[in-house]
C-alpha cells in the first residue's frame, strides 16, 4: 500500500520571485533527504499578472547560484488548490489575508506563513521585485 503524498503550495503576489524560490528550495531539501517521492510541491500567485512567465531573472540567478533547479512557469492560485494541497504557505501578511479571503469554506489546506518556520525569526519574506 503506497503512502499518499503530502502536498505543499507556496504563494506570493506574482509567482515570479519568492514562491518559485521557496518551491525550489523545498523541493531540493526533500530530494536531498530522499523524501522527494513523498511530496508534491508547487507554487502560484495571488494575482494573474505574470501567468505563463518564467520566474524573474534575479530569482533564477539566485536559484542557479545555490544549485536549486527550477523550470516551472507562473500560475494563479485556484479554488481547487485549497482542497488539493495539504499546506499553503504565504510569504507575507498580505498574502495570508488574500488566501484567507479566497479559501472556500471547509477547504482542507492549512494556511501558514512561511516565515514562521525561519529559525532566525524573520516572519516576513520581503518581495525583492519592488
Amino acid at each position: 500500500m503506497s503512502e499518499e503524498k503530502k502536498k505543499a503550495l507556496f504563494i506570493c503576489l506574482g509567482n515570479i520571485c519568492r514562491s518559485p524560490i521557496a518551491e525550489g528550495v523545498f523541493q531540493k531539501t526533500v530530494n536531498d533527504l530522499n523524501l522527494g517521492d513523498h511530496w508534491e510541491i508547487d507554487s502560484a500567485a495571488i494575482g494573474g499578472w505574470h501567468v505563463g512567465n518564467p520566474p524573474d531573472w534575479r530569482a533564477l540567478d539566485t536559484m542557479k547560484k545555490h544549485d536549486v533547479p527550477y523550470n516551472n512557469h507562473a500560475r494563479q492560485i485556484t479554488a481547487e488548490d485549497f482542497n488539493h494541497y495539504d499546506f499553503i504557505f504565504g510569504m507575507d501578511e498580505a498574502n495570508m489575508k488574500d488566501l484567507s479571503k479566497r479559501a472556500p469554506k471547509g477547504s482542507k489546506a492549512k494556511l501558514l506563513l512561511f516565515g514562521d518556520f525561519d529559525p532566525q525569526g524573520d516572519r516576513i519574506i520581503r518581495d525583492p521585485y519592488y
